[in-house]
């Protein structure tokens, strides 16, 4: 009975499935709303109303919980949906709307005045007859939109004019959503002038940008959707309007002298966010004239402003990313009747179609990364700081020229009021000899710097670092070089862990421990050790009868020593919460960080990151213990075969008393012990 009723649900839910996943993002809308309005009665759509406008929109889920479109709060209203109207005195929309011809339905869906345009030029004669026809019918309130001297011109020459004008928005078959497909064209019944479809994922659809308000009103002989624009034709391709535009001379000689015509001019679907004179005015007159005078910067340049599909500005109701010819994203959103892109109204003129696509006019330029210097690249940027010092150290002209070069960037809130500043020197060693991008670095790689030293990378699982310092942030690749953003300055390492030891007076009775140990070679050898070294403080804080034991006891103070030195490199910014470290004397540390304090077997660091060519040190006030030397932890006692059974006999009595099975184990056990 079970099965029997399971295999009709799954099936259900199969079919369910299945038609909501050949859904058009349009029909996901329509349905959406038809499921929030349906308590209103059959047939109700609940609509998304912006406040003091007469915009609708159908919601999605989360245009829904937000109730905003476009940063402006919206209102809830309830109607009928398209093809449905009221009843008198019966809840909802439960009658379908009388069938008609294509005239007399634009009338019942409210397009008067296309109804009225199309008896004035005699297209109502055509629309009334056999056939089957899509018109695309602008709302009442579009037609009165148009500017008036465009308006004088349609009505003032009905048979030519409005004619043309209206056959423009008509297409010779019947079209339904379902066929509106995104990046389509059809042909017009005006010269045949094609007309572009886009079908966003968010559900809306557009006609040369104009936005469908009701899609699919059937006719007799056709269908109509209501649009919230009076269309134009367009014959020109996004290269043809550029050359046309006075506005865009400057745009114009860039495109020709990056090769992008051929682009511009070829069949496809672009945005193009096109920078006005006025936009190229605003940067620097020599960073104009480098790009300018350098093709591979100009086309990446140019390459950032052209999307890879089209994206009318009626699509865009909130935020979105955007992909760029470049491969950059960009942050493509609105507020209120402005449209945004990374956060700033710099769109000047919107939705200017092509027949390859559409433009928007912007009065800022886009400059990517890949077209920047390496000082472009860190001014207004988290590591503004260092790049000032850069400077004024007198290495503006590794920052502005051609070299290849990566820079190791410290972040801003590295530098405090206490750092010293640091000089031309230091600086140099954060100037790689090559372009590098972080994803490429290997453990162990070795990077040259200006300076001619060398700088170790290390890799960690979640953590990049080069020698002490790590990459806080994604690295920018600039034009020639790359620029990463560092926690900290980097110190490079000057000598081996017995060589930096011995030069710090806080490690002096560390150096004698050492070489009484005779464990000198072994830090002196091309391997890699992290150190935790007690200073002379530490030694002074043991007892002096325990110091003055354990000093002469060469084994047992090498193995005390060699649980201070890990098998491998580890600095600080690479600790997480707790790591486990394998010493050369076989147990392990635990290091971890609290607070940005590094701690040890939960013993804090005095200092962290002394960098050494075979490892890292850091200086420790305590000397750390092995567990075997700890108090009541030692195991070099024989173990106590009484006290064993006891603790046995103990654990067994607690779980006796909750299992009387047990009961006979545990008196065997109590007599074990009185014998």
């Amino acid at each position: 009975m079970r099965s029997g009723l399971l295999l009709p649900l799954a099936l259900a839910l199969w079919v369910s499935v299945s038609w909501a996943a050949t859904r058009t993002p349009y029909q996901q809308i329509l349905h959406h709303s038809r499921l929030r309005g349906r308590h209103q009665g059959p047939n109700v759509c609940a609509v998304l109303k912006l406040m003091g406008t007469n915009q609708k929109y159908l919601p999605n889920c989360k245009m829904w919980y937000h109730r905003k479109i476009c940063g402006k709060s919206t209102m809830i209203t309830y109607e009928c949906c398209p093809g449905y109207e009221e009843v008198p005195g019966e809840k909802g929309c439960p009658a379908a709307l009388p069938l008609s011809n294509l005239y007399e339905t634009l009338g019942i869906v409210g397009a008067s005045t296309t109804q009225l345009y199309s008896a004035s030029s005699n297209l109502s004669a055509e629309i009334t007859g056999p056939g089957s026809y899509t018109i695309f019918a602008p709302t009442n309130e579009a037609w009165a939109s148009l500017p008036a001297e465009m308006l004088d011109s349609l009505v003032s020459n009905v048979n030519i004019e409005l004619l043309n004008a209206l056959r423009y928005h008509m297409v010779n078959k019947r079209v339904l959503t379902d066929d509106l497909k995104h990046g389509t064209t059809l042909p017009s019944m005006y010269q045949n002038i094609d007309v572009q479809i886009h079908h966003y994922p968010n559900g809306i659809v557009t006609v040369n940008c104009a936005r469908l308000l009701e899609a699919d009103h059937h006719a007799t002989n056709g269908v109509v959707h209501l649009i919230d624009k009076v269309i134009s034709t367009t014959t020109n391709s996004i290269l043809q309007i550029v050359e046309l535009e006075d506005t865009l001379e400057t745009l114009r000689t860039a495109v020709a002298a990056a090769g992008l015509d051929s682009l511009l001019e070829s069949e496809g679907q672009f945005t193009l966010l096109a920078p006005t004179n006025e936009a190229f005015k605003k940067i620097p007159p020599e960073t104009l004239t480098r790009i300018l005078g350098d093709p591979e910067a100009l086309k990446d340049l140019l390459s950032n402003h052209i999307l890879k599909t089209a994206m009318c500005a009626e699509a865009i109701i909130a935020g979105l990313s955007m992909e760029t010819l470049e491969g950059n994203m960009l942050d493509v959103g609105c507020n209120g009747d402005e449209l945004t892109l990374n956060g700033r109204p710099i769109i000047a003129n919107k939705d200017v179609i092509a027949t390859n696509g559409v433009i928007h006019f912007v009065n800022e330029l886009l400059i990517p990364d890949s077209a920047k210097t390496l000082l472009e690249l860190g001014q207004d940027s988290d590591v503004s700081k260092a790049m000032d010092l850069f400077r004024r150290a007198g290495l503006s002209s590794h920052l502005t020229g051609n070299e290849r070069l990566t820079v190791l960037a410290p972040i801003n809130s590295f530098f405090t009021d206490q750092t010293p500043t640091p000089g031309r020197n230091v600086l140099r060693d954060h100037i790689i000899k090559e372009q590098l991008s972080s994803k490429y670095l290997f453990h162990g790689q070795k990077l040259e710097t200006l300076s001619g030293k060398q700088l170790r990378v290390f890799v960690y699982r979640n953590t990049l670092c080069i020698e002490n310092a790590c990459i806080a942030a994604h690295d920018k690749r600039g034009r020639f070089g790359t620029l990463f953003s560092m926690e900290k300055l980097v110190t490079p390492p000057l000598g081996t862990v017995m060589d930096v030891l011995k030069a710090d007076d806080r490690f002096s009775t560390l150096v004698a421990a050492i070489q009484s140990a005779g464990l000198t070679e072994t830090l002196n050898r091309p391997r890699s050790f992290t150190v935790f070294a007690p200073t002379n403080e530490a030694f002074r804080a043991m007892p002096q009868g325990e110091l003055n034991k354990l000093m002469g006891n060469a084994k047992e103070l090498a193995s005390i020593l060699k649980y201070h030195i890990g098998d491998e490199i580890l600095v600080s910014g690479a600790v997480g919460a707790v790591v486990r470290m394998k010493t050369l004397q076989g147990d392990k540390l635990e290091v971890s960080t609290k607070n940005h304090i590094v701690n040890v077997n939960k013993e804090p660091v005095a200092e962290a990151d002394i960098m050494a060519t075979n490892g890292v040190i850091y200086a420790m006030n305590t000397v750390l213990q092995p567990p075997a030397s700890r108090p009541n932890e030692r195991s070099d006692e024989p173990a106590d075969p009484a006290l064993e059974i006891f603790k046995q006999a103990s654990a067994l009595s607690k779980i006796s008393h909750r299992n009387v099975r047990l009961a006979p184990v545990y008196s065997r056990l109590l007599a074990r012990m009185k014998h």
